[in-house]
């Protein structure tokens, strides 16, 4: 790829933008869980998915800046244009999510309808 058409900065940065939306969406949800599923459910114990939600968008937030950084210092100063990133934090947030939904279908099997 020629220097004169790369732009080293941009797509890096979308896609870490990309990731940081996906984490708030996640802590959004997650307070919103830790606010109404106690009341809907009538136990207290169901704030703990909401605050398991909020710490892995934490986590997400942090794991996906870490691979913008290295991806940017790669392309930027190193002038790797090879580097490709693994797909470990993408396959993480879809076995979240799958566990997320695999939840919900249990509590709405398991739960007497009201």
């Amino acid at each position: 790829m020629s220097d004169e058409l790369y732009d080293p900065g941009l797509q890096p940065e979308r896609t870490e933008l990309a990731w940081r939306r996906t984490a708030l969406s996640i802590a959004v949800g997650s307070v919103v869980a830790m606010r109404l599923l106690p009341a809907a459910l009538g136990s207290g114990w169901w704030i703990l998915p909401g605050i398991v939600g909020v710490i892995f968008s934490a986590v997400l937030w942090g794991w996906s800046r870490r691979r913008y950084e290295r991806v940017s210092f790669a392309t930027v100063t190193a002038r790797d244009h090879t580097i490709v990133p693994d797909g470990a934090l993408l396959l993480t947030l879809a076995v979240f999510v799958g566990l997320v939904g695999a939840l919900g279908i249990l509590v709405l099997v398991a739960l007497p309808l009201t």
